[in-house]
């Protein structure tokens, strides 16, 4: 076994396998040789290179998003570790595991004009769960650092950075270790609801007549059934799921914009709940938040191990246990209520998916018209990633099979890291995966396909329609020059030459014929990854977007 000479990264490299710390993204660089060394020549670790670090971090972090266990970046020292913040603060809000590993300069390096030195100390404060910052010497207090940092970004489910000075020689290696390293347990107690809650928040529940779920994005398989089937059965409680969700039923309402977007003041004030119990990740859908915001509940209860934001202005209550604990205490108290609400609510949702079919009968060519053959087109048992802006909200509209797991970077919801992600988290489920994205958020990411490690049987969908749609989508925008320059970003590139550059297969569409025969061809090749690019018709999407909501009445 090859070590690097340095104790520090000795310590830091044993301490992460022992923690179960076990795959290593690492960007090129000199000041993280010792690191590099180490981890690369370990057999017990899957290490993989990626030269970008902003692509590395969002490569880590959908392996990271898939494996549910902490996930490492290395990088060498100065603005190389500023790349990763975007993924840092995704990994954050998304409540993904994750750990950035620095190489730094000595302490008196610092600030005396030499070169890729910048304060890396501390430099994800506001979105990182804990920061290490090592001295030079391995030491027990460094121990103390470093267990800790993996410990919090477990337990916690968020990011967390070390950062470790090293001094030259930095390539210096030997064939066994220094130094007499320390690890420290994990303590992860079981969080219960307290009786006296119970006691209390049952009988609200079951003097209330208007309950609403909404649910965030979930994991695939994260709630058990039971508690699905338990609450499908009450009258008195209506479920909101979205794509992200990966929760499923029949009397599930799943397509939340397609059900409020054409609601009058009587119809919301009819459907408001008195009591909202909210669990998961971060909501897509903007037009259920203004609904709350304006019509509010009663009581806000929200279920989360962690933390709880106050999405609605009315939170009036933190439950931090996971939902699946919460349902088992609560639901054998829970009491059928008679209600109507339930029920108001399916009517209404089957006219809508009424009018939903009938104005995409007749609806040309376009982004909606696309979207809806690629979605019932995909194959059962897939993973789809769906990147942010457009592509989520156009998503929502409609049904995906749920045999499809199905995940968005919702937690900052920024266009920037999707294809990474994707591409890691195909590494991490071992599943075929989809990507469907819009052509600024791709070309935005175009190194994620810098990549020595992407599956053959990874797609991309990549729907270009000239800019960013999602302006288009938005009110208030006025057909200018400074909106074309500045907002809708327009361009007349396409994806045919990177696809060429990076040995993807290649193929386009520009209407429904040409659309299902790419998708028959994306799907059937595995032999290479592949892209499918379809091209939309830029100025006509947002006024056949605006027709379908309003056809829904």
């Amino acid at each position: 076994m090859i070590y690097p000479k340095i104790p520090l990264a000795q310590s830091i490299i044993e301490i992460c396998h022992a923690k179960g710390v076990h795959d290593i993204i690492i960007s090129p660089g000199s000041r993280n040789a010792p690191l590099t060394i180490g981890f690369a020549n370990d057999p017990r670790f899957n290490c993989y290179s990626i030269a970008d670090e902003r692509c590395a971090a969002f490569f880590a972090l959908g392996i990271a998003q898939q494996t549910r266990k902490p996930v490492a970046v290395v990088c060498t020292s100065g603005s190389a570790l500023l790349n990763y913040y975007p993924a840092l603060a995704e990994a954050f809000y998304s409540q993904i595991p994750f750990i950035v590993i620095s190489a730094d300069r000595p302490a008196d390096k610092i600030d005396i004009g030499d070169g890729q030195t910048i304060r890396q100390e501390n430099v994800f404060i506001n979105h990182s769960l804990y920061n290490a910052n090592l001295t030079e010497t391995a030491s027990e207090a460094n121990d103390v650092f470093i267990n800790e940092a993996i410990n919090v970004a477990i337990a916690r489910k968020g990011p967390v950075h070390i950062n470790a000075p090293f001094e030259e020689p930095l390539y210096e290696t030997t064939n066994k270790l220094s130094v007499d390293f320390n690890v420290t347990g994990l303590i992860k107690p079981q969080r219960l609801v307290d009786v006296d809650d119970i006691i209390a928040y049952t009988t609200l529940w079951n003097y209330s007549n208007k309950i609403l779920v909404l649910v965030g994005e979930c994991a695939p398989n994260s709630i058990e059934a039971e508690w699905i089937e338990k609450l499908a059965l009450l009258p008195s409680v209506v479920v909101m799921t979205e794509t992200t969700s990966n929760l499923d039923h029949p009397s599930f309402i799943n397509n939340i914009d397609v059900l409020i977007t054409p609601f009058s003041n009587a119809e919301f004030l009819q459907l408001q709940p008195r009591i909202l119990i909210t669990f998961g990740g971060m909501i897509v859908s903007k037009r259920v938040k203004a609904f709350l915001r304006k019509y509010k509940p009663r009581h806000h209860w929200h279920i989360d191990e962690h933390r709880a934001y106050d999405t609605f202005g009315i939170l009036t209550k933190h439950f931090q246990v996971e939902p699946n604990q919460f349902f088992k205490q609560f639901l054998p108290f829970i009491k059928k209520t008679e209600s109507d609400y339930k029920a108001t609510f399916a009517k209404i949702h089957a006219h809508r998916k009424s009018k939903h079919d009938n104005y995409l009968s007749t609806v040309p060519f376009s982004d909606l018209k696309a979207f809806e053959g690629i979605l019932s087109s995909l194959p059962k048992d897939i993973q789809l990633q769906i990147s942010n802006s457009s592509a989520i909200r156009y998503a929502q509209l409609f049904d995906i099979d749920k045999s499809i797991e199905v995940f968005c970077n919702r937690g900052t919801s920024g266009i920037d890291g999707s294809t990474s992600t994707a591409i890691g988290a195909a590494i991490g489920s071992g599943k075929p995966t989809v990507l469907i994205t819009g052509d600024v958020g791709f070309l935005y990411d175009s190194n994620a396909l810098w990549n020595n490690y992407i599956p053959k049987n990874f797609k991309i969908i990549l729907i270009n329609n000239g800019g960013g749609g999602i302006f288009r989508i938005l009110p208030g925008h006025q057909e200018n020059e400074t909106f074309h320059t500045y907002f809708e970003t327009s361009h007349c590139l396409t994806a045919e030459h990177l696809a060429k550059m990076y040995l993807f297969d290649y193929a386009s569409a520009s209407d429904e014929a040409s659309l299902n025969k790419g998708l028959t061809k994306l799907y059937k090749k595995n032999n290479k990854p592949m892209i499918l690019e379809v091209f939309t018709p830029t100025r006509e999407n947002d006024k056949l977007l605006s027709d379908y909501f309003k056809a829904l009445v």
